[in-house]
């Protein structure tokens, strides 16, 4: 997966064992991850905070964005996320959704607008909205 960005120099092989080392940025965001060295504190808190979680929704919303807020490793963060938000949601008995590429603007604004300006609401309704789309779309059809 991550073979052409080492073959294009974009990143070191060892940039794909452990987390990050160096500062990485976002491309069209306001939001600048914590610092490598709080990666090592943050991501310990974030599997106990998650662990201690019981309710799915709250752990699918809060999984989902605080990994990509602290962006641990050097690419594939928000596929990652995306997978881990996945991994919640069918844990917690609600279907696999996808960002289709014609929200992808509407998602990266509500994760922007929650790193950025403190407000989760937007993502979380982004969320539910995928969430009861794909439940809908996965209804049996009424028999007549």
């Amino acid at each position: 997966m991550f073979a052409p960005c080492i073959i294009a120099g974009i990143l070191e092989p060892a940039d794909l064992a452990g987390y990050r080392n160096n500062p990485v940025y976002i491309r069209r965001s306001m939001h600048v991850p914590p610092n490598a060295d709080a990666v090592r504190d943050l991501m310990p808190a974030f599997c106990d905070l998650l662990s201690k979680e019981t309710n799915a929704a709250v752990r699918v919303v809060l999984g989902h964005f605080i990994f990509v807020y602290i962006h641990p490793y050097m690419d594939g963060n928000g596929r990652i996320g995306r997978f881990l938000m996945n991994v919640m949601l069918a844990a917690g008995g609600y279907p696999w959704i996808v960002v289709p590429v014609e929200q992808r603007n509407k998602y990266m604004s509500a994760l922007e607008e929650a790193s950025v300006r403190q407000n989760i609401e937007p993502f979380c309704k982004f969320l539910a909205e995928l969430v009861a789309d794909k439940l809908k779309s996965k209804e049996l059809p009424k028999i007549s």
